[in-house]
């Protein structure tokens, strides 16, 4: 019997290998067929997009915030994969209640990021796969790591919300990847760990940077306007407003790679 225990301290017991998987975490979804568990993925979110040819095929079971848990149930899944923040306490209390097991995540840095695939491959029998891809992670990581030592941290503001605005404290898995990339997040030392700002407080900050991504709330062009009265932040003054894929910062897994990358290289240009 393989027994795992979970970020919330709860015991996992399997006498076998899942055969029947739900996922209520893009990223673990993205890991799971990463790993090559096409057939044992039954049951995913409306938001689970990646990789799309694969998630068309799957039964969608309600958000991460409104899971069907009457159609989980029916899926009989021997594995429900969640997260301690995007997942609701009384969902996974409830599905556990019923004899499902649950296996609860949260990563809040780039190297937990990394450690969920190990995870998710000693749950799922794929440690060997699981072993290579977190190696390759590891890699890219301290790499990148190596490149950022070398340059002064660039001030970054990113939100991940508008109407207010909010953003992210040092206590986050988006905080991380930042810092790692060679940034400095101007609203790290918040006490709320997704602080409501004003554009006023951004100014204020005097960011080098600012990222507006496409998830959770969808920034688009039309957005960098909000910025443009600001003329005294050094990021409106260089034209260093960017739009950027939300999965860059806030997706776990296999995805660490091309973060690591695209992120280094944009916080690195002039």
């Amino acid at each position: 019997m393989k027994v795992l225990t979970d970020v919330t301290g709860t015991s996992l017991s399997l006498r076998a290998l899942p055969v029947r998987i739900v996922s209520l975490i893009p990223s673990i979804t993205e890991i799971l067929f990463t790993l090559g568990l096409d057939q044992e993925v039954q049951g995913i979110t409306r938001y689970c997009t990646h990789p799309p040819e694969k998630v068309k095929t799957k039964l969608r079971i309600g958000g991460e915030k409104d899971p069907d848990l009457s159609k989980i149930r029916e899926l009989g899944p021997d594995l429900v994969i969640a997260n301690m923040e995007e997942n609701r306490r009384e969902d996974v209390a409830a599905l556990r209640s019923w004899g499902i097991p649950v296996y609860v995540t949260y990563p809040r840095t780039v190297r937990q990021g990394i450690e969920i695939v190990r995870e998710v491959g000693a749950l799922t029998g794929r440690e060997a796969r699981a072993e290579g891809l977190g190696n390759e992670l590891e890699g890219h990581y301290r790499e990148v790591l190596a490149e950022t030592a070398k340059r002064p941290p660039v001030r970054v503001f990113c939100p991940i919300w508008r109407k207010p605005y909010m953003t992210i404290n040092r206590d986050t898995y988006v905080h991380d990847m930042l810092r790692v990339t060679g940034g400095e997040n101007v609203f790290g030392d918040r006490s709320e760990r997704y602080p409501e700002i004003t554009l006023d407080d951004v100014a204020a900050r005097k960011p080098d940077v600012i990222l507006l991504p496409d998830e959770p709330y969808r920034f688009r062009r039309v957005h960098l306007e909000d910025f443009a009265p600001f003329e005294e932040i050094p990021a409106v003054q260089t034209a260093r407003v960017h739009l950027i894929d939300g999965k860059l910062i806030s997706w776990y897994g296999p995805r660490i790679a091309a973060a690591l990358r695209t992120l280094s290289s944009l916080l690195a240009s002039g």
